[in-house]
């Protein structure tokens, strides 16, 4: 039996969620996301701030999300992980040699 040693590593199960966009018959579009591909990650809590949204004060989480290399985790899409929802803010190659993407994502509340 073969061990992959970067899912110990990345050992949570996410979802790549996919944006859809639908006209809304006023000349805009309704954008939901569907459910794509699964992927073993790695997160961390990088900070948490506070901040003010429609008047009210909103805690923003901020992590860090590593993945093994993928080209299509982009800022129009977003992430889930059982119940909680991510919205990507930027990934990238650290390294440059394709073996990792790491994301830096804030947690969508609600």
């Amino acid at each position: 039996m073969s061990a992959r040693p970067e899912i110990g590593a990345r050992g949570r199960r996410f979802t790549l969620e996919v944006p859809q966009e639908t006209p809304d018959g006023f000349g805009g579009v309704i954008r939901s996301y569907q459910p794509g591909p699964r992927l073993w990650g790695a997160i961390a809590l990088l900070s948490t701030m506070e901040r003010i949204r429609a008047d009210r004060a909103e805690a923003a989480a901020t992590h860090r999300v590593t993945f093994a290399f993928r080209d299509d985790l982009t800022p129009d899409r977003r992430l889930t992980l059982g119940t909680r929802r991510f919205r990507i803010r930027s990934a990238s190659d650290p390294d440059g040699r394709r073996r990792s993407t790491v994301c830096l994502v804030e947690e969508i509340a609600g």
